[in-house]
């Protein structure tokens, strides 16, 4: 993965989901949620004059970053995922798919990537990392309409 142009191309593509210049999360070694706001992040060898992309590299060199592809919200009546992404999909999922993934609240989704590597784990987080709680979770690998669609919108979001 080219991890500078896939930082590119999904904040080119985000603001349906995520405002641009709060994109990536610092995701600590316990899950938890650190940080989004990387313009004001200081330290890690970062200079004013830095681009966010050049700032999120230096950061991940001795982070873990989390990269939102969209965001997910969960209708229990229906059984039903809206998912907000470059595209927009409304999924009716089975009970069994409802009951593994559903979450009370909205969840961004997208990639956790590891530090100062390529390797990377689709997951999901709060979408404010305002409460003590906020965390990354992954999401198991399944044949489920819904994992197959996550797993769609974050391959055409990575560049190679």
């Amino acid at each position: 993965m080219n991890l500078s142009e896939t930082i590119k191309n999904i904040r080119a593509t985000c603001n349906n989901y995520v405002d641009p210049n709060l994109l990536a999360f610092i995701i600590y070694d316990d899950n938890h949620m650190g940080t989004n706001n990387i313009l004001e992040i200081e330290g890690y060898g970062i200079s004013d004059d830095d681009s966010y992309e050049k700032r999120l590299l230096k950061i991940h060199k001795k982070e873990n970053i989390f990269l939102p592809a969209g965001m997910m919200t969960f209708m229990p009546i229906k059984n039903e995922c809206d998912i907000f992404s470059t595209k927009d999909y409304n999924l009716q999922l089975t009970s069994e798919e409802f009951n593994t993934y559903a979450d009370e609240e909205e969840k961004l989704f997208g990639i956790l990537i590891k530090k100062d590597s390529n390797e990377y784990i689709i997951g999901k987080t709060d979408v404010c990392n305002c409460s003590v709680d906020a965390s990354f979770e992954k999401i198991e690998k399944t044949d489920s309409k819904l994992y197959e669609t996550i797993k769609e919108i974050i391959n055409e979001k990575i560049i190679s």
